[in-house]
């Protein structure tokens, strides 16, 4: 179950809506200008709530139109930026603008509930402060011996209506982020104090990450057991136990022995490789009542919220593993283990069966660029219709073809970390890419139609102020040259578990490390530079907002910020001659071609010139948007149009190019001549790709 939307779906109802209004207005807690105007215009609020939720669930779009009115939904402070609307959605068309207007005014509730009702609630997540970075368990265990709150309570009452019909022996949370920490401990508090026999277990990212140096005795007050890393085998072996006691085999698995918490990894049996972990299996969620919102007006961030997407790993971990900012050494970055592209589109289609939708996105840490090609080919293969999306490194294997392949398969966005765009910082990242390299494949995907979302960094350890104007001008520039798309400016955050954590006096850091009895991963730190990132902040956020909507570029870098900024050392027309390459005209001998159009309609020719007649034949195509025809030697379109039928994606084995260099020299000469005659390379602007 999710308690997650079913906690949403209860709270933001015309009835519940009724009750918090006159509980606010019971307990006097309404101060604000804000509140006081959410609360005087609380009927205005309340008529529209329950059709507001079903139209982001998906159900009457036509509401859109009305949502649009100006008027039409009350308004308090979450509307203040309203005036960037319009150009901010000026190309993505009534349905997003609506949803952005439902979100906003669904967060003005939010804003209520937090000031009158329980100051630890969050739209999208729940006391997140209280998880982030405890590294003591003080301040939740006080407030879990408060008296559950408004908001408790409803999380609470679902949780027992299904705690009574299904009567389980065993409950696991999953506790992705610190925004989750609470309630799950919450709901485990209340399992514990009214059915003890029921065990309870954690698992899921928070504890992965943070819960790795837990000794606090009292969190075992709560949790019987919490498992590390991938969780198939330790639940396993937890069933095993629970069903025979005397079963003691453990897989990374936290539990108090004896007064103390000990960790035990005792069992031999090793995990269960990605090829056996099955499909997930999503029947018991209600995947109809979920709510898409578009909370700002980011492409990529609408995509993270707007519609409901199957989630699919390619690889278990990472296949460059060496970003010295990240948790490489935890197993679920560490083991990269790839899939076969056959049965990662089995595991396609079994979803698309059970959910009706065919969306996807792999949440993979880093696609690696072979194993995208090959689950794009058999996407195509099996003729399926799919939108997928994942997350990459900018590495030189996506050529232009590459691309090509990935929309053809229905690729429609990739995210990758550009970080810092500085080559002296992305080598001491060990990005294993330079900035040329990222402008080179972002327009590669740009020009494939696939939009490209930058993950962006700044106050990486030993960075210069003059590093951060000048990774913004890169920045700048990407998006004005129109290879960039979306972005999100992040602050360096030291964590526990990455090569910097380990080693922070190479990078000139010296972290201000705590005692650990609970939670462990961001680390507060000193940098030795004595340089304030935080001023930056604003400056950055706010000149990306710009440049993403197509504005702003033509402002000196100062303008963003209010402090003095050093001018930026990089020239106006860095990237433009980045991009500016020469054509390379030295092709793999092992690369496989392919041919992604229809059928050609061929009809020949003749021309008699000082009494020779030459034959050609005319091979007129049909894309989906287009026309066009070519004209070959009768002899050369003959062998070609032939060889044109192996080249097709459902050949189990398509031809390299040295296969093809071979056929045709058996015939004719000089392969490559014909190759990069004219004819070829219209063929090759349609279809026709190197991969």
């Amino acid at each position: 179950m999710d308690l997650g939307i079913e906690v949403i779906l209860d709270l933001f109802s015309k009835k519940t809506f009724q009750e918090l209004f006159e509980l606010a207005s019971k307990n006097n807690s309404i101060t604000s200008e804000n509140a006081q105007r959410i609360y005087s215009l609380r009927d205005a609020y309340l008529q529209p709530l329950d059709d507001v939720i079903a139209f982001l669930q998906g159900k009457k779009s036509t509401f859109a139109r009305q949502i649009c009115t100006d008027h039409f939904l009350p308004q308090a402070s979450r509307f203040d930026q309203l005036d960037e609307l319009d150009w901010a959605f000026g190309n993505m068309g009534m349905q997003d603008k609506a949803k952005h207007l439902a979100t906003l005014y669904l967060e003005d509730l939010s804003d209520f509930i937090v000031e009158c009702i329980d100051d630890n609630f969050g739209f999208s997540r729940y006391a997140e402060r209280l998880g982030q970075s405890a590294n003591s368990f003080d301040e939740l265990y006080e407030q879990l011996q408060s008296q559950p709150t408004y908001i408790d309570t409803f999380t609470l009452n679902i949780l027992e209506e299904k705690l009574k019909t299904i009567q389980p022996k065993l409950v696991c949370f999953s506790v992705p982020f610190p925004g989750n920490l609470y309630s799950a401990f919450r709901c485990a508090q209340h399992i514990k104090a009214n059915y003890p026999h029921i065990k309870i277990a954690m698992g899921g990212g928070f504890p992965n990450t943070e819960l790795r140096s837990v000794t606090d005795t009292r969190v075992f007050e709560f949790f019987d057991f919490i498992t590390l890393d991938d969780g198939e085998l330790p639940i396993e072996l937890l069933h095993h136990h629970i069903e025979n006691p005397n079963n003691q085999e453990f897989k990374r698995t936290f539990l108090l022995e004896n007064g103390q918490v000990v960790y035990k990894n005792n069992s031999p049996k090793p995990d269960y490789k990605q090829s056996e972990v099955g499909t997930p299996d999503y029947s018991d969620l209600h995947l109809d009542k979920y709510i898409s919102v578009i909370e700002i007006a980011n492409p990529m961030h609408s995509l993270w919220s707007d519609g409901r997407w199957n989630k699919l790993t390619m690889a278990h971990g990472c296949y460059w593993g060496k970003c010295t900012f990240c948790d490489i050494s935890l197993d679920y970055i560490k083991i990269y283990e790839p899939i076969a592209a056959k049965l990662l589109v089995d595991r396609m289609e079994q979803l698309i069966e059970q959910t009706g939708e065919n969306g996807f996105h792999f949440v993979d840490e880093a696609a690696p660029p072979a194993l995208m090609k090959a689950l794009a080919l058999e996407i195509i293969k099996r003729k399926l219709t799919v939108t997928w999306w994942t997350n990459i490194r900018f590495e030189k294997n996506f050529t232009k073809d590459l691309c090509l392949l990935l929309k053809a398969s229905g690729c429609i966005a990739v995210s990758g970390g550009l970080e810092v765009a500085s080559d002296r910082l992305l080598a001491l990242i060990d990005k294993g890419v330079t900035v040329a390299q990222v402008a080179q494949v972002t327009r590669h995907f740009t020009e494939a139609n696939i939009m490209v979302h930058a993950y962006l960094m700044y106050g990486y350890p030993t960075q210069t102020i003059q590093e951060t104007v000048d990774s913004l001008e890169m920045v700048r520039q990407l998006f004005e040259i129109g290879v960039l798309q979306s972005g999100f400016w992040h602050q360096f955050a030291l964590t526990a578990h990455s090569p910097i954590g380990l080693n922070p006096s190479e990078y000139h850091i010296i972290p201000n490390t705590k005692p650990i009895t609970f939670a462990n991963n961001d680390i507060a730190f000193t940098d030795t530079t004595g340089i304030d990132h935080n001023q930056f902040s604003f400056g950055l956020k706010k000149s990306l907002f710009n440049y993403m909507h197509g504005i702003g570029f033509e402002l000196p870098l100062q303008d963003w910020f209010d402090f003095k900024i050093p001018k930026t050392t990089i020239q106006p027309d860095y990237i433009h001659n980045c991009l500016e390459t020469d054509v390379h005209f030295n092709i793999k001998p092992t690369a496989k071609i392919l041919w992604l159009g229809s059928t050609p309609l061929v009809t020949e020719t003749s021309k008699t010139k000082k009494g020779q007649t030459y034959y050609a034949l005319q091979a007129t195509f049909h894309s989906t948007t287009d026309t066009f025809t070519i004209t070959l030697d009768k002899h050369h379109g003959t062998w070609f149009l032939n060889a044109l039928e192996t080249l097709r994606p459902n050949n189990p084995q398509l031809p390299a190019f040295s296969d093809l260099k071979k056929d045709f020299e058996t015939q004719f000469e000089d392969f490559e001549l014909f190759w990069f005659s004219k004819p070829m390379n219209v063929l090759r602007e349609n279809g026709l790709l190197l991969l």
